[in-house]
């Protein structure tokens, strides 16, 4: 049956691929979604899948007002299930490998300005033990662009000060080192030389970034720690932590950054994925031009 084909897939992707905790997760939910679809329409038997069935899943996406890019993804994960069930010989063919699909529009990342992340990067109080620490934290993913996820799961050994860079392991255990701004390095240096000495309470941990009862960070701690600066800060809009990885990569291409070394920094698996972000800096140069130009 369709559940068990998902999870030897899904076991597979972790085995063989390698893939990360969260994509393997996504996966998981975009096929425990065909799955249901499948069980409903009396199709939960690999072999009796076939395109008109995939055809209809997409239609009820589609109904559904799921966005482009969540639709392309769900489909993928189809696509993907369906061509391991073929290399493992339990379907004749992939009924998804001739759908054509509509390339999505690329939702482009939305940044803070120059401005903002000044104030918000200001608005902890470093003489109170979790203001540095959340300083440390907010200067440390502008400087570097980490995801979240890399960021709460930096360690102490992760971080030469000294030479100006840290270490961290990304998507697929692909590591990568990373400049670290002076303004930072030294925001990371006062946290760990004071705050987080006391916030461990003399515990010896291996983590950089403690709770205030002396565990690790979580992604869901650091939002809501975000948030609080943010509104702290008199910041209106809706903010995320992926937006100061967003700001980071923007703010670099904006004053001359080439697109490789960014694409390095952010680790991403191809130039492709970075380039979103030219579209952004492409945005700026225009409102440069319209403000400066004496003929625009």
């Amino acid at each position: 049956m369709i559940d068990d084909c998902i999870q030897r897939f899904l076991d597979h992707t972790v085995a063989e691929r390698g893939l990360s905790g969260n994509t393997v997760a996504s996966y998981g939910r975009d096929l425990a979604q065909f799955a249901e679809f499948l069980e409903k329409r009396g199709a939960s038997d690999p072999r009796r899948i076939d395109e008109a069935c995939v055809v209809a899943f997409l239609d009820t996406l589609r109904k559904g007002n799921y966005a482009p890019t969540s639709i392309a993804r769900k489909v993928s994960a189809v696509r993907s299930l369906m061509g391991f069930l073929c290399a493992e010989r339990e379907i004749e063919r992939n009924p998804v490998s001739s759908l054509e699909m509509g390339r999505p529009g690329r939702r482009l990342p939305k940044s803070l300005s120059v401005e903002e992340i000044s104030r918000l990067l200001n608005t902890p109080d470093v003489r109170d033990d979790l203001g540095l620490r959340d300083k440390a934290m907010l200067e440390t993913l502008y400087a570097t662009g980490l995801r979240v996820s890399e960021l709460v799961n930096l360690r102490v050994d992760d971080v030469n000060l000294n030479v100006g860079f840290l270490r961290c392991v990304g998507k697929g255990d692909k590591e990568r080192a990373i400049p670290i701004g002076e303004i930072a390095a030294g925001c990371i240096r006062a946290y760990v030389d004071g705050a987080r000495e006391r916030l461990s309470r003399g515990e010896r941990t291996p983590y950089l970034f403690l709770t205030k009862q002396g565990g690790p960070m979580s992604r869901v701690m650091f939002w809501k720690i975000i948030k609080k600066r943010a509104a702290e800060a008199g910041i209106a809009k809706e903010i995320t932590p992926h937006m100061l990885r967003h700001s980071f990569a923007t703010h670099l291409l904006e004053r001359g950054a080439d697109l490789r070394s960014v694409q390095e920094m952010l680790g991403h698996a191809s130039i492709a994925t970075t380039q979103v972000y030219t579209h952004v800096s492409r945005d700026h140069l225009r409102e440069v031009y319209a403000e400066s130009h004496p003929r625009a």
